[in-house]
């Protein structure tokens, strides 16, 4: 059993919980309000592991999250500690593919995973996705070119994709 280290990140119009055990970020959300989130992901993820507030630990995780939404940076170096079916891991893994500002749809991701009907699969999966942002699923998009759906709702997914000017035509 170890620790896993939760803190609440607040930038400058964004706030952000988030949980990291000594492996790496296992947990980040835009959408959550408060630490129920981070503690309903440990217990259903990672049972029976202890949870403590501890910022300083995870100042490396607010410097990129801050670099990120400041436009310093365009991707993360951070190490991750991701926790998933072997599906959600090979999708996960494509999403980490896709560059800054570049969109995808749920049918392409299937196909890249060798699961070309699967399309509504890696829909769950994106959805399931634990560290929204740095494994960036904001960035997959519906067949026809709309916003599909987002974890953190539809006006976050907006947000994201304007800052990284990859919003799609209305």
């Amino acid at each position: 059993m170890s620790e896993v280290w939760t803190a609440e990140v607040r930038l400058a119009g964004w706030s952000a919980h988030v949980a990291a055990t000594p492996a790496g970020l296992c947990y980040l959300s835009l959408s959550d309000r408060d630490q129920a989130g981070v503690r309903r992901f440990v217990a259903a993820r990672l049972p029976g592991e202890t949870v403590r507030e501890a910022p300083d630990r995870l100042g490396r995780v607010a410097e990129a999250l801050e670099a990120y939404f400041e436009g310093r940076t365009r991707r993360f170096d951070l190490p991750l500690d991701l926790r998933g079916t072997p599906f959600q891991l090979a999708v996960w893994r494509e999403l980490l593919r896709l560059p800054y500002g570049a969109t995808t749809t749920y049918g392409a991701i299937a196909r890249a995973v060798g699961r070309p009907g699967a399309a509504r699969a890696v829909g769950q999966a994106v959805g399931a996705n634990p560290v929204a942002v740095v494994v960036p699923c904001h960035r997959v998009l519906a067949a026809g070119g709309g916003l599909g759906g987002y974890a953190g709702g539809l006006g976050l997914k907006r947000r994201l994709l304007a800052l990284e000017g990859a919003l799609p035509a209305a």
